[in-house]
């Protein structure tokens, strides 16, 4: 099995019936539920997944997403996403996702993300780790 891609993630997923907001589409809030899961798994295929982080004592927490919304997903659709490092490097890091219909390809949103590395014993912020940093290291920097 080839190495995951370090700066570039997707998946495709079904919208499940109790994604659905009473107007018929995604609700809102699932889109950052999709985005903040992706890259959940985008780590966990790098190694560098939650228990990783816990074992070093720290965690990523999201600081902000800005999210644009451009087209309602909606039951049983198929979606495309692809979540995208921006950066990494300090105590943060920069991801992009986007969420896009199968088959022809069309945006539904995309979601500006930054997380912040802390140390879960206080909250705090604290340095990425160099192993981490070098894994992604084509977008150090940027």
């Amino acid at each position: 099995m080839p190495s995951p891609d370090p700066i570039r993630f997707s998946q495709r997923w079904r919208v499940r019936t109790y994604e659905m907001d009473e107007n018929g589409h995604v609700n809102n809030a699932v889109y950052l539920q999709w985005a903040e899961q992706l890259s959940a798994e985008h780590a966990e295929a790098m190694g560098f997944g939650r228990d990783w982080g816990l074992a070093r004592g720290c965690a990523w927490l999201v600081r902000r997403h800005e999210i644009t919304y451009h087209l309602p997903a909606r039951r049983a659709d198929e979606i495309d996403l692809t979540v995208r490092v921006l950066g990494i490097g300090g105590v943060r890091g920069r991801r992009h996702t986007e969420v896009r219909r199968a088959g022809d390809g069309v945006l539904l949103a995309d979601v500006a993300s930054e997380w912040v590395y802390v140390r879960v014993a206080d909250g705090r912020p604290t340095r990425v780790p160099a192993e981490l940093v070098k894994a992604f290291s084509p977008v150090v920097g940027e």
